[in-house]
């Protein structure tokens, strides 16, 4: 008896193409793989496809075509970005070297760092000399030294206040203790012939606030990290960036062969140097003549020679003339405004 259905075939199971007719259902041959159709209409056997050739036309695609299908609008977007970020790559390259050209200037200061060495020929008069020990690192923090003082200097001067701080990690005790230091840089900066005398400045120590500046006596590897250490020479500076006069650890315990072992003195023309940096006078000066005592901003922890600074920079203000000066801890060495100079227009930093 037959009811329209193949033995086998499932009950019901017809061509959904075809009314009461027997149609054998679609199977692959062997071997064919199981796999879906490219066109998904070709999912009823026997149906004619909705695009004639479509496989045909897709396997004659060029590679540029088949990525064009691929990635769609992305195609057009990639080349646009690899060109942006090749523009702001160089854009950096260049900024940087812009920056490096305009800070990294022979023979000239920094807005930042006032009073580091720049690279040059190290003359003998700069060496370390020999004497006491100190420790070569501390931990880069700072404590403040209690205790403060009066104003000094006029009441129409500007006033400058400043903290007295030891780094931590140094051991003040083989020189007084942290309060010797502080006492140290407060009669330095309060006798009549340090900077208050000119009528300009005045000055009092605070351990509260913010203060116009920090007097910090640090380990030799801290004022490395703070002032630079282009070349192998221990030195001192103010830093505007931290706000810090950097006394180097090494130079208080040995001072400077042209102090010629007067370690209180060195310890003096230390703070009124370096303060005065902060306070406004940024140019190292010359010696002015054989015998002179020294400017308070020539650099005499390298030497009292003028020859001796112009080796260490010869881009720098100093001649190469051979004139020697006698070492000088103070602005005004006779208590006399006369001998003042005045800052350059704009604080450094």
């Amino acid at each position: 008896m037959s009811d329209g259905r193949r033995p086998g075939s499932g009950g019901g199971i017809t061509d959904p193409g075809v009314r009461r007719a027997d149609r054998a259902p679609y199977y692959p041959s062997r071997g064919e793989p199981l796999r879906a159709p490219w066109d998904p209409e070709e999912s009823a056997p026997g149906r004619r496809r909705s695009v004639p050739g479509a496989r045909d036309h897709l396997r004659r695609q060029s590679p540029l075509g088949r990525f064009m299908t691929t990635w769609g609008w992305r195609a057009y977007a990639i080349p646009v970005l690899i060109v942006i970020t090749a523009l702001v790559i160089a854009d950096a390259v260049r900024s940087g070297g812009e920056q490096a050209e305009s800070t990294q200037v022979a023979g000239e200061e920094t807005s930042e760092i006032i009073g580091a060495p720049v690279p040059g020929e190290v003359p003998p008069s700069g060496e370390l000399p020999e004497g006491g020990q100190f420790v070569e690192g501390g931990t880069g923090e700072f404590r403040i030294v209690p205790g403060g003082t009066d104003t000094v200097g006029r009441e129409t001067a500007e006033l400058f206040s400043y903290t007295v701080e030891v780094e931590e990690g140094i051991d003040t005790v083989e020189f007084g203790g942290d309060d010797s230091v502080a006492r140290m840089v407060d009669a330095t900066l309060a006798n009549p012939k340090s900077w208050t005398t000119g009528g300009e400045v005045a000055m009092r120590r605070i351990d509260d606030g913010e203060p116009s500046f920090r007097v910090s006596l640090a380990s030799p590897m801290t004022v490395r990290a703070n002032c630079g250490y282009d070349i192998e020479l221990e030195s001192s500076c103010y830093n505007s960036s931290t706000g810090r006069v950097y006394l180097n650890l090494a130079r208080w315990v040995r001072g400077a062969r042209s102090f010629q072992g007067d370690i209180g003195s060195y310890r003096q023309y230390l703070v009124n140097h370096e303060v005065g940096h902060a306070i406004g006078f940024p140019a190292h000066e010359a010696c002015p003549a054989d015998g002179a005592l020294a400017p308070i901003m020539m650099q005499q922890t390298f030497g009292v020679n003028n020859s001796d600074i112009f080796r260490l920079d010869p881009e720098g203000v100093v001649p190469d003339d051979d004139k020697t000066c006698r070492f000088n801890a103070w602005p005004f060495p006779d208590g006399s405004p006369a001998q003042s100079t005045s800052p350059e227009e704009g604080r450094a930093g």
